[in-house]
């Protein structure tokens, strides 16, 4: 891959909690001093990771090395017994050829890197595919909703109310809100991993689809609304990230109303006068 790129990713939620917080009460992710509500880099990998290992079928060169109830140093001992190499002896060299197995069979550490220097020591790689943190274009109002089980877990539950059998809880939902990702892609890291133009546009492909498939009931609606890829034509990067990422735009077309739909915002990219070497492609 010869071209570095910036993209600024937007995606909605309706009526869902995008990224709850297990240390408070999973309630929305939110900034206490602006009210924006935050999103992690590492759901949306999370989401990324399971559409690729959907539709390519956990398959070499497409497996996915952090992946639920996975036992990471299991992992790792599969480069050395491929590579009929001993982990307890492992030199430098054979360190190194392990890494680069590990590159070779799975798309999340030739895409975001991994930390792979555990008991069983397959080194470390730097991903060439990093996120920022998302946050939402206004600020968020967090709801509270309670809600009722008609069963409960235990006889002695059930005894305890009479054979009412009910339970109370609680869920947090977000209204709407719209988020905002910037993104980045180093081809001198994509080098060193093998991250080619395949991967590459299976990767647009999953910020496409990937709430597709991971639908559920707490989530809402999560929707995608808009990828703008800035393309540089030298490796080193044409331009800042910062100032072609200025260049789009989110912007409330009524203020004096709550926004509760993509249709409540107006996306705009400024393609003037745009720095010499850069190329615009608006991928939806």
């Amino acid at each position: 891959m010869d071209h570095r790129y910036d993209f600024v990713f937007l995606f909605d939620v309706t009526d869902g909690n995008p990224n709850g917080d297990p240390d408070a009460g999973n309630l929305p992710r939110v900034d206490p001093e602006t009210g924006h509500g935050l999103v992690t880099d590492v759901c949306l990998k999370r989401k990324i990771r399971n559409f690729v290992a959907h539709v390519k079928d956990e398959t070499p060169p497409f497996e996915i090395y952090v992946k639920e109830r996975a036992v990471l140093n299991n992992q790792h001992s599969r480069a050395y017994e491929a590579l009929k190499l001993d982990a307890a002896k492992a030199k430098r060299t054979e360190v190194d050829q392990c890494r680069d197995w590990m590159c070779q069979n799975f798309y999340d550490v030739r895409a975001f890197g991994a930390v792979m220097s555990t008991k069983v020591n397959c080194g470390q790689v730097r991903g060439p595919v990093q996120m920022a943190f998302s946050r939402s274009i206004d600020p968020i109002v967090s709801l509270e909703h309670s809600i009722t089980r008609c069963a409960v877990a235990t006889e002695k539950e059930a005894e305890k109310q009479d054979g009412d059998n009910r339970t109370m809880g609680r869920k947090f939902t977000v209204p709407y809100g719209m988020y905002r990702c910037h993104g980045f892609i180093n081809p001198f890291f994509a080098r060193q991993t093998g991250f080619g133009e395949n991967d590459l546009q299976l990767f647009w492909k999953s910020l496409q689809n990937m709430f597709e498939l991971d639908r559920s009931a707490s989530r809402g609606q999560m929707t995608p609304q808009a990828l703008v890829v800035f393309q540089h034509d030298e490796a080193l990067g044409n331009a800042p990230a910062h100032q072609l990422q200025k260049r789009v735009s989110v912007v409330r077309k009524d203020v004096t109303t709550p926004a509760r739909s993509s249709d409540d915002y107006d996306v705009q990219t400024d393609e003037d006068e745009l720095p010499a070497g850069i190329s615009i492609h608006r991928m939806f």
